[in-house]
C-alpha cells in the first residue's frame, strides 16, 4: 500500500505557535508528529509514502530529507492550499491500482493502521473512514450496520442509538474510484467527495475505533494535554516499572518568579515533578531548552542536581525527579542555633565551588539563552537598566532617567568582570533553589547558568532577601568561600573582595529589580514582603562600598530607602 500524509495546512487554530513551526513538526515525547505517523505507516507496512506542503514547506522538506526511511518518503509542494480533496488528485501520478491510505499529521493515536487496511480489503467498498468518539467533534452519522449515512451532524446525536455520531479521526483508506469524485487541479474538499458518492448510492464504510487513543492536536489546549498525557504515563513506566500505571494525581505548587508553571505528579506511591514552561514560541534557544540541556549536563559531571527524566522542549515540558519542599529558608527557618546555619551555609559553599569548577570543565556555551556568559551587556541591561525601570521607575514610582547614572553604572559593570574567579555560574543561586533532601543539598532552577564568576553566585547567596543574612555572617562566609577557593587555587583576597562587591550590587539591583517587576507587572504581590529586606541591603552596601566613585548611587540609596519605607508602610496597612 501508498500512503498521503495530509500536511500543508497553515495551522490557524495553533497561532502563533505555527508562525514558527509547521504543525506536522510539533513534537510528542521529542519526536514530530510527522515522524511517528510515517513510522506507524512502515510498521503498517506502508511501501512509498507521500507529504502535500505548504505552510513553511522547506521545513518538512529539510526534515524528510534529514531522516532515513527503509521506504521511499516524497514531498509535493503546493503553492496554493488544494484541501484534502485537492492534495489527493494532486499526487494522482503517486497512486497505483491498489487501495491507498490518507491520514491527516496532526493526530495522534495507538489505531492499527495495518487492521484498518485489512478491513478495508475485507469489505469491498470504495472508501473507509476511522471513526471514534469524541463529543467535542462528533458529527459523522453511521447507521446500525456500520455505514456512514451523512456528514456534519449535530455533535449531540447519542452514540449507539440506531443512528450514532461520531468523530472522522482523519484516517481513511480509498480505492482509486474515489478520485472520479474529486475536481482536478482546484481545491477540493475529501468530505464534498463523500458526500457526492453517498448521493450516487456509493457506499462508505466505517472502521470504528474503541479501545484504541485518538486525539487531534489542532488547538494548543488539546495539544498540551495530549503531550502531557502521554509523557507522564511513559515516563512514570519507564522510571518505576514495578510500579502499576494508573491516572497520575496532579498537585499544582507554588511558583517562582517566571511564567513556568509547577507540578508535583503521583502515581500510587511515587512522584515527580513536571515543569511547564509553555509551547516553544520561537526557533531560537529558549528556557526550556537551556533547563533540559544544561541540567543534564550537569547531572551526568555528578553535581546536585536534579535527575531530568524526560523533556519535550517544545512543548515545554519538563518531567524530573522530586527533591520535596524543603529549601534552604526553610531550613534556616528550623535551625537553631545560628552556628548550625553557619555549618549549613558552609556546606553549601562547597558544593558552589565544585558546581563552579565542574561544570565549567566541559560546559558548551552553545546551551545558554540570552547570553553565553555573564558579561558587560548583561551587566547593564539586564540589572542596572532593569533596577531603574522595573523597580525606581515602576515600582517606587520615581522619574529617574538611567543616562544620569550611565557613567557608575558602566563603572560598576567593569569592576564586576575584573578579577573575577571564572567559572560557571548558577545566575540565581538563592535559599529557594538550594533544596535539602535526606540532608543531601541540591541545586535547581539552573536553566540561567553561563560562564561567569563565582563571586556573583556568592554574592547572591549571601545578601538573599528570603534569609537576610545578618552582615557579619555574611563577612564570616566570604572568609570561608574565600579560604576554600585559596586551597584549590592561587588567589589575590584583596581582589577577590573588590570583585565580589561589585557582584554584590549587580546582584542586588537585580534582585529590585525582579521584585519590581514582579509585583507591579506580573501581579505576584507575595514577592513585595522581601523587598524591606533588598532596600535595606542595598543602602547598606554603597553607603559601605569603600569606593568613591558611586556618588550618585550612593546618594541614591538615601531615595530609595525612604520611598521604600513609605511602600513598607502602605503595605503593612494593606496586609493589617
Amino acid at each position: 500500500m501508498k500512503a498521503l500524509i495530509l500536511s500543508a495546512g497553515l495551522g490557524n487554530r495553533l497561532r502563533p505557535y505555527t508562525d514558527h513551526t509547521p504543525k506536522p513538526l510539533f513534537t510528542i515525547c521529542g519526536r514530530t508528529l510527522l515522524d511517528i505517523t510515517i513510522n506507524k505507516l512502515i510498521e503498517a507496512g506502508c511501501e512509498s509514502i507521500m507529504i502535500n506542503t505548504h505552510h513553511l514547506h522547506a521545513q518538512i522538506e529539510t526534515f524528510v530529507a534529514q531522516q532515513t526511511y527503509a521506504i521511499p518518503v516524497e514531498t509535493r509542494y503546493e503553492p496554493h492550499i488544494l484541501g484534502t480533496g485537492g492534495a489527493i488528485v494532486n499526487v494522482i501520478d503517486f497512486w497505483d491500482d491498489h487501495p491507498f491510505m490518507v491520514i491527516n499529521a496532526d493526530i495522534v493515536t495507538t489505531i492499527d493502521f495495518r487492521a484498518v487496511y485489512d478491513f478495508h480489503i475485507q469489505h469491498g467498498h470504495p472508501a473507509t473512514l476511522v471513526l471514534a468518539d469524541d463529543p467535542e467533534f462528533n458529527s459523522v452519522v453511521i447507521d446500525a450496520e456500520g455505514f456512514v449515512v451523512k456528514f456534519h451532524q449535530s455533535a449531540d446525536t447519542p452514540c449507539g442509538s440506531t443512528h450514532s455520531a461520531l468523530t472522522f479521526t482523519g484516517i481513511q483508506v480509498l480505492d482509486r474510484e474515489i478520485l472520479k469524485h474529486i475536481p482536478a487541479e482546484m481545491p477540493a474538499s475529501s468530505i464534498d467527495a463523500y458526500t457526492c458518492m453517498l448521493a450516487k448510492g456509493k457506499d462508505i464504510k466505517a472502521y470504528i475505533s474503541q479501545d484504541a487513543d485518538w486525539k487531534d492536536i489542532g488547538t494548543p489546549g488539546r495539544y498540551k494535554s495530549t503531550v502531557s498525557e502521554t509523557m507522564t504515563r511513559q515516563t512514570f513506566q519507564r522510571v518505576f516499572p514495578d510500579n502499576r500505571i494508573q491516572p497520575a494525581g496532579r498537585e499544582h505548587l507554588e511558583g517562582d518568579g517566571s511564567d513556568r508553571q509547577w507540578y508535583r505528579l503521583k502515581m500510587g506511591p511515587k512522584t515527580m515533578i513536571l515543569v511547564d514552561h509553555g509551547i516553544k514560541t520561537s526557533d531560537q534557544i529558549d528556557e526550556a531548552d537551556a533547563f533540559v540541556n544544561i541540567g543534564r549536563y550537569l547531572f551526568d559531571r555528578g553535581l546536585p542536581v536534579p535527575q531530568i527524566y524526560a523533556a519535550d522542549t517544545f512543548a515545554g515540558y519538563v518531567f524530573l525527579e522530586d527533591l520535596g519542599s524543603f529549601d534552604l529558608q526553610t531550613a534556616v527557618r528550623q535551625t537553631d542555633p545560628f552556628e548550625n546555619v553557619i555549618a549549613l551555609y558552609q556546606r553549601v559553599i562547597h558544593l558552589l565551588a565544585k558546581f563552579s569548577a565542574s561544570g565549567a570543565d566541559q560546559f558548551d556555551t552553545a546551551w545558554c539563552y540570552q547570553t553565553p556568559r555573564y558579561d558587560k551587556r548583561l551587566v547593564l541591561e539586564k540589572e542596572c537598566r532593569y533596577f531603574v525601570d522595573a523597580f525606581l521607575n515602576t515600582y517606587l514610582g520615581l522619574k529617574i532617567k538611567y543616562a544620569d547614572f550611565e557613567k557608575e553604572f558602566e563603572y560598576l559593570a567593569k569592576n564586576a568582570l575584573n578579577h573575577a574567579v571564572p567559572g560557571l555560574m548558577h545566575r540565581d543561586f538563592q535559599s529557594r533553589n538550594i533544596m535539602i533532601k535526606s540532608d543531601k543539598i541540591y541545586f535547581i532552577d539552573f536553566q540561567g547558568a553561563r560562564m561567569g564568576p563565582i563571586q556573583y553566585d556568592l554574592a547572591s547567596l549571601l545578601i538573599d532577601p528570603y534569609v537576610d543574612l545578618p552582615q557579619d555572617i555574611q563577612t564570616r562566609l566570604l572568609a570561608y568561600a574565600l579560604e576554600r577557593l585559596q586551597g584549590r587555587m592561587k588567589l589575590d583576597a584583596d581582589n577577590f573582595k573588590r570583585c565580589y562587591r561589585f557582584c554584590r550590587l549587580t546582584r542586588n539591583f537585580q534582585i529590585l529589580g525582579a521584585f519590581g517587576q514582579l509585583t507591579r507587572v506580573k501581579g505576584k504581590t507575595h514577592f513585595e514582603k522581601y523587598i524591606p529586606a533588598a532596600v535595606r541591603t542595598l543602602e547598606h552596601n554603597l553607603k559601605n562600598h569603600e569606593d568613591d566613585k558611586l556618588p550618585m548611587l550612593s546618594e541614591l540609596a538615601d531615595t530609595v530607602s525612604t520611598h521604600a519605607q513609605i511602600k513598607t508602610l502602605n503595605l503593612a496597612k494593606r496586609l493589617a
